[in-house]
């Protein structure tokens, strides 16, 4: 496809250019029209990002505040206002042993995201390592790591977390453990992949070709050129460790019973469905808006 510059034609005109001399001129300037890409809308005009920011802030901020605003704790209960609707019984209403919803809601946030948290951590920390070794390194280092990663996504990631819950036992940080290492392996990938990819460009080569030593090249010049993609993948993991941590919690092999934590509320409510569908809908609806939110923040994060 040519194009015709017809701007640049009106100008040379305009400078008493001859005919000849125009001609010339258009046949040197005939060149592949460029397609225009729109530039993507930032982040905070995005209206759908937007009410996954607010909501995840929303989470944080009434996970970090709840001790001050209820310093009774979650447990605190009233069998006199046992399974009370929303409005009669507070905000979101209260359980079977009169526990308020909505204290309950906010404790349990705090207790679920800080387990999704050092899940997050534990999977950044095991997979960016090798997975950025592999691929800036190549060559036998490459081979190694991937056939240990693909050992590692050999086996069910709700096996690979069972098993580490039969090691270590039930608890929360159990749950974070085993969530981390079933992540951990998919990182690694995708950081292997990320930097195959940049160590591919000239000034890469152009490192190399002066000198740069191979540490030099990944932590200087691949890795902060492959940091937002893996903050983007990072971002929709935090999701995933949310729910299935929230389904280990939710299956009895986490939290103990009682532990306001939005899986095991979960599990609590679903004997109380006909007769009190709130019980196990405020914590369900929460887990569900949070990954939600997670996920759609960092799909628009990868499209910036």
């Amino acid at each position: 496809m040519r194009v015709y510059f017809a701007d640049a034609k009106r100008y040379l005109e305009r400078q008493g250019q001859e005919q000849p001399t125009l001609m010339r001129t258009m046949r040197i300037l005939e060149i592949p029209q460029l397609q225009a890409r729109p530039l993507p809308r930032p982040l905070l005009r995005q209206p759908v990002a937007v009410l996954a920011i607010l909501w995840l802030t929303g989470v944080i901020v009434g996970a970090a505040v709840i001790p001050y605003l209820a310093p009774e704790g979650p447990q605190a209960m009233d069998l006199s206002r046992a399974m009370l609707p929303p409005g009669r019984g507070g905000l979101l209403g209260t359980d079977f042993m009169g526990r308020d919803i909505f204290v309950r809601l906010l404790w349990g946030g705090r207790l679920t995201l800080w387990m999704g948290i050092r899940a997050l951590a534990l999977a950044v920390g095991l997979g960016l390592p090798l997975g950025l070794a592999a691929g800036s390194l190549g060559g036998r280092v490459d081979a190694i790591v991937m056939r240990l990663i693909d050992a590692w996504l050999a086996f069910p990631s709700l096996l690979l977390a069972l098993t580490v819950l039969a090691i270590l036992g039930r608890g929360l940080s159990s749950v974070a453990i085993a969530v981390g290492l079933a992540a951990a392996a998919p990182y690694a990938r995708i950081v292997r992949a990320t930097a195959r990819e940049i160590r591919a460009q000239p000034y890469i080569e152009a490192a190399i070709a002066v000198g740069a030593s191979p540490l030099r090249i990944a932590l200087r010049h691949i890795l902060p050129n492959a940091a937002p993609a893996l903050a983007t993948f990072a971002a929709i993991q935090l999701g995933w460790v949310l729910l299935h941590g929230a389904g280990l919690n939710y299956m009895g092999l986490g939290a103990p019973p009682g532990t306001p934590e939005w899986g095991a509320m979960l599990a609590e409510g679903r004997d109380y469905l006909r007769a009190a569908p709130w019980v196990a809908a405020v914590p369900g609806l929460a887990l569900t808006f949070t990954v939600l939110a997670a996920n759609i923040l960092g799909d628009r994060l990868g499209r910036e």
